[in-house]
C-alpha cells in the first residue's frame, strides 16, 4: 500500500460494527464502485498481560481492562487501524493513481 493512511480513509464510505465483525465499505468516487471488507472484531490488537492474582482477586477490573481498552477504527495519522487491516484484504480491487495521488477502483 502506498502513501499516507489518509489516502485509504478517504475511501471509507461507512463502517458497520457489530458484536463479532466490522464491515468497511470503501468507495471510489471516480468510478462509483464500492468494495466491502469484513474483519473480525478484535477488542484490542496489542498485548494485555494479566497475572493470576489479578484475575482471581480483581476479575471485574481484569474484564474491564481487556474489554474496555479503546480501539482505533480509523484515523489519518494512525498506521495500525481496523480500516487499514480491512483495506489490505481488498486492496487488489484498487490501484494507485500517481497523477491524482489516490486509490482508484481497478
Amino acid at each position: 500500500m502506498r502513501g499516507d493512511p489518509k489516502h485509504i480513509t478517504s475511501l471509507v464510505e461507512y463502517v458497520k460494527i457489530d458484536r463479532f465483525y466490522i464491515s468497511c465499505h470503501f468507495k471510489c468516487d471516480i468510478k462509483n464502485k464500492t468494495v466491502v471488507s469484513t474483519v473480525a472484531f478484535e477488542p484490542y490488537n496489542g498485548k494485555i498481560e494479566f497475572t493470576w492474582a489479578e484475575i482471581i482477586f480483581h476479575p471485574i477490573r481484569s474484564y474491564n481492562k481487556y474489554y474496555h481498552t479503546p480501539i482505533t477504527i480509523y484515523g489519518d495519522d494512525v498506521h495500525d487501524t481496523i480500516v487499514l487491516k480491512a483495506f489490505k484484504r481488498v486492496s487488489n480491487y484498487f490501484v494507485w493513481n500517481q497523477q491524482q495521488e489516490r486509490y482508484i477502483y481497478n
